[in-house]
């Protein structure tokens, strides 16, 4: 095991290891069903369930189901048919490529203040920094009025998807805090935010947080800045290490309706775990960019189909950003410590500091 894969392993062993023991120990089966729970670990049942099997969004045990949960229903949860499509259409221009360039600017100031340290040999700690440029791009992409704090959005955001997910989890909870946590992301959000952009503001800082911290410190400890300083290799690289480490290793989901799924039966109801990593081979395959896995493995981290996360192009543009403006100082990880309450498997502190 690289020193990379030992250190990113930390993450998942502080999170939720019952869970993460499981689907490892069941990773050798394509699919497998627990009660009305089924594993699905294979490339191709995991298309298909994305693919063909209707599937409820907000059913519990699911992400929407969580934070629903959480806020007690309200405006992110209560549109339907058109209305809901059109908030889908908006968010899909403005993730597009001309949505990204549009926010690139924001995040990238965030960036360029923040690393500044670099280059008098002062540390940079990562967690924070990706917090606030969560923060900010949420910000921006929902064009919230300028009085809304971006990084108490962000860390609304992060408690909202922790509290959601600790509910659904074995553990000791503190009575109506997923709802305390919903109440203050909405107050920020506004109740015109559409179920979408609710969405969308959760899934997109927690991943943020979790995923930019875990891509440099392996960016670090597997030696791949010079990739990194190049661009022809950099965007391979984007791509492999999006696909390793994964931000969203699960996606947890429900079936809407009976169906078969590589000639297993799926029953109206199932809870179904979806292991993004293993379809993408984030646990067999180290980040290469000179020989990358296959686009449409890779890809599969953001789903596929109908379900496929349209923030994909956001996130590739803001790890590649980040990589570029490290490389030159090629970072070494100082201080690590892996987040124990978080939506997402990441560090709660990851402290850099440039080796040149």
């Amino acid at each position: 095991m690289s020193r990379a894969r030992r250190r990113d392993r930390r993450v998942y062993l502080a999170s939720h290891p019952i869970l993460f023991g499981l689907v490892s120990a069941t990773r050798i089966v394509p699919m497998i069903r627990l009660g009305r729970t089924v594993l699905v670990h294979a490339p191709e049942p995991y298309r298909q369930v994305l693919t063909r099997l209707p599937l409820d969004r907000t059913a519990a045990g699911t992400t929407g189901g969580a934070i629903r949960q959480a806020g007690g229903g309200g405006a992110w949860f209560d549109q339907q048919g058109q209305e809901h499509r059109a908030a889908r259409r908006r968010l899909a221009e403005d993730l597009s490529a001309a949505g990204v360039a549009r926010l690139r600017p924001v995040w990238r100031a965030v960036l360029d203040r923040r690393t500044a340290p670099l280059r008098h040999g002062d540390t940079v700690e990562l967690v924070d920094l990706a917090t606030e440029l969560a923060g900010v791009t949420v910000k921006a992409l929902l064009r919230l009025p300028e009085h809304v704090d971006a990084r108490a959005l962000a860390e609304a955001a992060a408690q909202v998807g922790a509290a959601g997910v600790r509910e659904h989890l074995p553990g000791r909870r503190r009575p109506g805090q997923a709802a305390q946590a919903a109440a203050a992301l909405r107050r920020l959000l506004g109740e015109s935010v559409s179920d979408p952009e609710g969405m969308l503001a959760v899934a997109a800082v927690n991943t943020t947080v979790a995923g930019l911290p875990r891509a440099v410190a392996w960016c670090a400890d597997d030696q791949l800045w010079s990739a990194a300083a190049d661009p022809a290799q950099r965007a391979p690289l984007v791509n492999e290490l999006l696909r390793v480490v994964a931000p969203s290793p699960l996606l947890p989901r429900a079936a809407a309706a009976d169906g078969t799924i590589t000639g297993k039966r799926v029953r109206a109801g199932d809870r179904l775990v979806l292991v993004a990593r293993h379809a993408a081979d984030a646990h067999r395959h180290d980040p290469d960019p000179v020989d990358p896995q296959p686009p449409q493995v890779a890809q599969l981290v953001f789903g596929a189909g109908p379900h496929a996360c349209p923030g994909a192009g956001l996130a590739r543009a803001q790890l590649d950003d980040v990589l570029r403006t490290l490389a030159p100082y090629r970072p070494v990880v100082v201080r690590a410590r892996a987040a124990r309450r978080s939506a997402l498997p990441g560090w709660a502190e990851l402290e850099i500091r440039a080796a040149t």
